[in-house]
């Protein structure tokens, strides 16, 4: 096998981003029988299933390499043709992104606005966990994402944005009843605010003053949602770790109470993005860089505790800072 065929890989794209054969038929003005045989030509080039013939149709394992490069390819093709002064009808460059959900929340969109406007831009957010962003990435679902994981996607380049930090917060009532003699052991049985099922965040931090000997307790309220989040541990709900942007006004206010002063949690982020000369992508990249640069604390300059592995939700995973790289 020397090539690709392009009408071949523009297939499986659509057939993948249109659920069905059918719909990819109607979509590129071919038969469904047309749209068939192009994939079955694929799958015999390559000697491999690329896609489960479920519904919606899904991509395999070696499905998902071709799907990544059939949007890349479909990325240059409109940068070249925006370059050539061809592109003008097809409408703004369109730019899907996972990002986290606390990011999304705090500094992430205003880095958005940052694009400049001569360079027309639509945007396609995905928020997901921290594992899931990175299976987008390796579908060739977004283009970039916001990420805990210094280690490259395949095919992608990863630089680190700075550190977003937690604090652990209650409302003066909810410490009043709950928090009455050790930190430690009271957090280890205070009713507890997470994000989801996958939130770790909480029992690392209560792990990090009992010295691992117990994590949260097992009352647990779950808001899968930033805002939301905050909130529920400002009704009182339970005890949580809140983004300091979030938490700094019902700080000042008295609404909540920091739990353990000079001990905030800082968590690590990275941009990953596709290793493509995209003048719109890199527009992009470069917009979130000075945001983050702004909105977050400067690697190297947390004061926190890091939690090496710890929070795999929406909100972000922790490991350590390790050097950033490329993929090969």
């Amino acid at each position: 096998m020397d090539e690709l065929p392009l009408d071949q890989v523009r297939t499986l794209l659509a057939v993948v981003d249109e659920g069905s054969f059918d719909a990819a038929a109607a979509a590129l003005h071919v038969t469904p029988s047309a749209v068939s045989q192009r994939i079955k030509a694929l799958e015999q080039r390559t000697g491999r299933v690329l896609l489960m013939r479920t519904k919606p149709v899904r991509a395999t394992e070696s499905g998902e390499v071709v799907l990544r490069f059939a949007r890349q390819l479909a990325r240059l093709e409109r940068d070249a043709l925006a370059e050539l002064g061809l592109a003008a009808e097809r409408g703004p460059a369109r730019i899907p992104v996972a990002v986290n959900a606390d990011s999304l929340a705090t500094w992430f969109l205003p880095a958005l606005t940052r694009v400049p406007e001569e360079r027309p831009v639509c945007f396609e957010l995905y928020r997901e966990d921290e594992s899931h962003t990175t299976t987008l990435l390796r579908q060739g679902r977004v283009m970039a994402a916001v990420t805990s994981s210094p280690d490259p996607v395949a095919g992608c380049t990863v630089r680190m944005l700075g550190l977003a930090r937690y604090l652990a917060v209650a409302t003066p009532k909810f410490a009043a009843r709950y928090l009455t003699g050790s930190l430690a052991e009271d957090l280890s049985e205070a009713p507890t605010v997470v994000f989801d099922r996958r939130d770790e965040l909480q029992d690392t931090f209560v792990r990090s003053l009992t010295r691992g000997r117990s994590g949260a307790g097992r009352i647990r309220h779950m808001v899968p949602a930033s805002d939301a989040f905050r909130d529920a541990v400002a009704a009182g709900l339970g005890w949580g770790l809140v983004p300091e942007p979030q938490a700094a006004p019902l700080l000042r206010t008295g609404r909540l109470v920091e739990l353990a002063a000079g001990r905030p949690l800082d968590v690590p982020l990275f941009w990953q993005q596709w290793k493509l000369d995209s003048p719109a992508l890199s527009a992009v990249a470069e917009a979130v860089a000075a945001v983050a640069a702004e909105a977050l604390l400067p690697p190297g300059r947390g004061g926190g505790r890091g939690a090496p592995g710890a929070r795999r939700d929406s909100r972000g995973a922790v490991p350590e800072a390790r050097p950033v790289h490329e993929s090969p």
